[in-house]
Order: structure tokens, then C-alpha cells, then sequence
């Protein structure tokens, strides 16, 4: 009952949740950014035929996204999730043993700090992000689970969501071992303690990426940030194009955030113009892969027993039929 009780508590609390993408406030600052795109390409249809298509929203792709968004808040209302991802921990009992060496005198707090604490927190992260992403691509035993996200046939906000639980709990691993660390150097040279600029209890900056068009990353609305800005930040055609089943676009923009990670490490692509795009997974020539998680079941399952039988096979890399965007 208690499970039930916080279950419910949680998704009553999703609409205003700073911290999620598709809480109310970002998803109205992405309709407002949508019909600003929507004017400067002439109106090509009525406003909401254009922003929310059937094709898109009646998908059964779209309901195995809402599915697996409502098997994930369970995952957190269970405090599974939380149970893996404690990066202050991690920085506070660091801090205890550079204090135990070399003693502790905590920085002046100042708001020039706080904020350039912030930034290198976010950029850690993203950067934890980038490598969780790209190793769920190219590890053989990983990619089953990530695939579950790929196999989204059409993209929405919820997209987001769509993720298989132990994906999320790998990635909350790493997070917390590396931005612990970083947390715990920015704590001794750069602040005194734990203290980020935030907006309504989220992370300023994380505000500021999910109000200006975040949403739109999956979606199929394209927005591209021209090729200067696409070596910094990871605009929301980018994304799209990683889900893309061509192969040209195989292995690019791992990035959440930031573009650098993928500019330093040559998993970059900025798109000349436009591209018509097809999603879902594909095999190493671009040939469409049918559908594998037809089912929730399916979505849940299946990355089990594919990951079983790849570790089997002692490969590190992802097998060329299995390589996705």
C-alpha cells in the first residue's frame, strides 16, 4: 500500500516537477516555440493538425512510450532509482578524507562560485551522459537495453521516458561515481558546500535546456542551430538524426547537452539541411529492423535474455546486425 500510495503521489506530482522534461511548464514553453517555428514556415497546415498529428500521437509506438513512462515512475516511487544515484554521498565522504590529510577550510560562498559550480556540475554530468549513451550503443551487452529506446517508430516528449530500468540504473551509477568526484573537488576549491543555482528547485541550467526546446528533440519537428552553435550544444534535429535508421548517421550525437563531447571524440554530425528521416533500428547497411517491442512484456524482457546470450559470446562490441544510430 505504501508502494501504491507513493506510486500515485508521484505521477500527481509529474505535471510540476521542475526536474522532469515533461513537466507542464516545459511542455507549454515548447508549444510556444513550436508555433513560433510554425509561423516562420508559413503555416503549412492548421496549427494543432501540424503540432500534435495523428499519425504520430495514435501510433502504438506512442502507447508503448506511455506504458514504459508509467513502468518507470514505479521504478521510482520504489526508491530503487534513489538507491543508485547519491553523488553528494560520494562528495562528503571524500571531502572527510581530503580533510583527514590535508585538512578542509571551506572557499567563501559567493554567487560568482555558486554559479560556476553549477556549471562544472552540469557539464560532468553531461559528460557521464555522453559515455553512458555511447556505451550502451557499442557494448553488445548493453545495447539490448538501450534498443528498447530506439525502437521508438515515432518520436514524442514521452520518448524521453521511454527507457528500459536497468539503462537507468547504469547510467545513475556512473553519474554518481563521477559527479561525486567532480562535486567533491568543486566543494574544496570552489565552495564551502552543496549549493547550485536553482529555478523552482531545478538546476538552473537544466531549466533553461528543457525551456528552450528540449521537448523538441524527439519530436518531428526539426529545429537546427546552424553549424557554429552544433559544435557546442546539441540542437534537437541532431537528436533526431541519432535516432534515424540511416547509415550515415549510425553512431552519432551522443551528447544530451553539449556537442563538445561529440565534436572531441568524432561521433559529431550537423546536418547540411533538413533530412527526411525514418526512425526505429536498423541493421549495419540501414535496412529497417521490424519491430521488437511490440508489447510491454517484450520492451521489459527480451533486453534480458539478448543481453544474456551476448555476453555469452565474450564480444565487447556490438555486432554489426545489432548497431544502431
Amino acid at each position: 500500500m505504501d508502494l501504491l500510495s507513493n506510486y500515485l503521489r508521484d505521477l500527481g506530482a509529474v505535471p510540476f516537477n521542475m526536474n522532469l522534461r515533461i513537466s507542464l511548464v516545459y511542455l507549454l514553453c515548447t508549444v510556444v516555440l513550436a508555433g513560433a517555428i510554425w509561423i516562420w514556415r508559413g503555416r503549412p497546415t492548421g496549427f494543432l493538425s501540424w503540432l500534435l498529428p495523428a499519425s504520430v500521437y495514435r501510433h502504438r509506438s506512442n502507447l508503448l512510450d506511455i506504458k514504459l513512462f508509467l513502468t518507470n515512475r514505479l521504478v521510482d516511487a520504489s526508491g530503487l532509482a534513489g538507491a543508485v544515484f547519491f553523488p553528494p554521498l560520494v562528495a562528503i565522504g571524500l571531502i572527510g578524507l581530503w580533510a583527514d590529510v590535508a585538512g578542509y577550510n571551506p572557499p567563501p560562498e559567493t554567487w560568482g562560485r555558486t554559479l560556476l559550480a553549477t556549471i562544472i556540475i552540469v557539464m560532468a554530468s553531461d559528460f557521464c551522459k555522453y559515455w553512458a549513451h555511447r556505451w550502451h550503443h557499442e557494448w553488445k551487452v548493453l545495447w539490448p537495453f538501450h534498443a528498447v529506446h530506439h525502437s521508438a517508430d515515432v518520436l514524442t516528449p514521452l520518448t524521453v521516458m521511454r527507457a528500459h530500468p536497468v539503462e537507468t540504473l547504469l547510467r545513475n551509477l556512473l553519474i554518481t561515481v563521477v559527479v561525486g568526484v567532480v562535486q567533491a573537488v568543486v566543494l574544496i576549491l570552489v565552495l564551502g558546500q552543496i549549493d547550485f543555482v536553482t529555478i523552482g528547485g531545478a538546476n538552473a541550467l537544466y531549466v533553461l535546456f528543457n525551456a528552450l526546446g528540449a521537448n523538441l528533440r524527439h519530436s518531428h519537428i526539426w529545429l537546427s542551430y546552424g553549424a557554429v552553435l552544433e559544435h557546442v550544444f546539441i540542437s534537437p534535429a541532431q537528436h533526431q538524426v541519432h535516432h534515424s535508421v540511416a547509415v550515415e548517421h549510425h553512431d552519432k550525437n551522443y551528447g544530451s547537452i553539449f556537442a563538445l563531447w561529440d565534436w572531441a571524440f568524432g561521433t559529431l554530425y550537423i546536418p547540411p539541411r533538413q533530412e527526411a528521416l525514418t526512425f526505429g533500428i536498423s541493421d549495419a547497411a540501414g535496412k529497417r529492423i521490424a519491430q521488437p517491442h511490440e508489447t510491454l512484456g517484450a520492451a521489459l524482457l527480451t533486453p534480458f535474455a539478448e543481453s544474456i546470450a551476448a555476453a555469452r559470446t565474450g564480444e565487447d562490441a556490438a555486432a554489426p546486425e545489432l548497431r544502431k544510430p
